[in-house]
């Protein structure tokens, strides 16, 4: 789908949102600019992302769509930018509601905007969603974290499911972290593109703008450290919930073991008894029956008051 803003003659942006060949065609007869694909937009080395060639500036950035399809797994989708003195090309193949957004705006405030303008409005957007990201993650590290450690202090009367959400729980962590990743994809590659953007635009790009574009770096810059603590923090989660995983089942086994090692002793004295020799004395007894019982339960309870005084159960 191709949109321009504003209609017209003056259009000064146009958002390709996956088009098709026809719309690639419509667009570059209007801007003669090369517009680039998918598979160009998704290299992932610094030279492809970032190009210059006279005064038209080309960036391929990797943005998370805002929204995604809950049958559907979130993932990067590369943006790509043509920014020139009077034009600015966007290539998109996800729905992207900053770029909306910022269209809603320019409308709504009926004032004329260069392409240097848009762009600084699509970066600010792109980095005030990236610091929406990393606060709403920052509330689910919390929200786990308090799971994870409240789990994990509770008695031990449900293991099964104890375990069953502690994995529920690595599986929320791999979500985060996979997020995380992307983010950070982002936030790494808007870092160089904007000294790129500024360092050749700085003859006909305003003033206003290239501070705007510099403030904009500093916030990333800060969002960057942000999410690098963010990582620590879900790394540590990871960690914790493996470790109580690791000791429940240390637990499990602790149990089946002291269970054996209980066992074996009543069940010598039993097989003694039981064997069926003519001069065994205790058959002879009066009370051979209790006594065999009573060496049976003495030699149960004496393994258990064992481990119980050493502190292994």
């Amino acid at each position: 789908m191709l949109t321009v803003y504003p209609e017209g003659e003056k259009a000064v942006w146009f958002d390709l949102h996956d088009p098709t060949p026809e719309e690639v065609e419509q667009a570059w007869q209007a801007c003669k600019l090369h517009i680039p694909s998918r598979a160009e937009l998704a290299e992932i080395e610094a030279s492809s992302r970032l190009q210059a060639d006279g005064d038209v500036i080309t960036l391929s950035l990797p943005v998370t769509p805002l929204e995604h399809d809950q049958l559907h797994e979130r993932h990067s989708s590369p943006v790509g930018f043509i920014l020139t003195r009077e034009r600015l090309v966007t290539i998109r193949f996800a729905e992207l509601k900053t770029f909306h957004t910022v269209a809603e705006h320019l409308a709504a405030e009926h004032a004329e905007c260069d392409s240097p303008e848009v762009f600084a409005r699509l970066i600010e957007a792109i980095v005030d969603y990236g610091a929406d990201r990393l606060e709403h993650i920052k509330a689910e590290t919390r929200r786990l974290s308090r799971s994870v450690f409240n789990r994990g202090a509770r008695p031990r009367r449900h293991v099964g499911k104890q375990s069953e959400a502690l994995r529920g729980m690595l599986v929320e962590l791999g979500d985060l972290d996979e997020q995380l990743s992307e983010l950070r994809e982002t936030l790494l590659t808007l870092q160089r593109a904007l000294p790129f953007v500024a360092d050749r635009g700085r003859r006909w790009i305003d003033r206003e703008v290239l501070a705007r574009l510099k403030t904009a770096e500093t916030d990333i810059q800060s969002l960057n450290d942000f999410e690098v603590h963010l990582t620590d923090k879900v790394q540590f989660l990871l960690d914790a919930t493996l470790g109580f995983i690791n000791t429940q089942q240390n637990d499990i086994f602790k149990v089946l073991t002291i269970a054996s090692i209980v066992g074996i002793p009543p069940t010598f004295f039993a097989g003694v008894y039981g064997m069926n020799f003519q001069n065994q004395p205790e058959y002879h007894w009066a009370f051979g029956y209790q006594w065999g019982w009573f060496v049976i339960i003495l030699s149960t309870v004496l393994p258990i008051a064992w481990f119980k005084w050493r502190g292994w159960w």
